[in-house]
């Protein structure tokens, strides 16, 4: 039986779909004002990942958890490619992440488990 949602749980998911959300909307604002290429549909892809991840945590499933993490894994790595001060946030991000979706309360909601003091 699947408890209650944690709350950190809750916090990252919704962050996941209001970053997805937003940079979708600049981003298509922006087809308006400069023309469109190729990558934009990658760069699309990538927004619309952060949405399904964050969705789909709110609901438990674990595979969304991993996308998640995979996901904020991929701009640490894009970030190589200009300051190293992106790559400090985003490394920071991520860790803070990973560590909010693998505490035991967050690896129980994803098996779908009550937490061990609760059970």
């Amino acid at each position: 039986m699947r408890g209650k949602r944690p709350l950190t749980v809750t916090i990252v998911a919704l962050i996941f779909i209001a970053v997805g959300i937003a940079s979708l909307a600049f981003q298509v604002h922006a087809f308006r004002i400069y023309s469109f290429h190729l990558e934009d549909i990658w760069i699309t892809l990538v927004h619309l990942l952060a949405i399904v991840a964050g969705a789909f945590m709110l609901r438990g499933d674990d595979w969304a958890r991993w996308l998640a993490v995979a996901w904020i894994a991929f701009h640490v790595g894009i970030s190589f490619f200009n300051a190293w001060r992106g790559v400090v946030v985003h490394a920071i991000i991520a860790a803070g992440i990973i560590w909010l979706l693998f505490q035991a309360e967050a690896r129980a909601w994803f098996r779908g488990k009550q937490p061990a003091s609760e059970a």
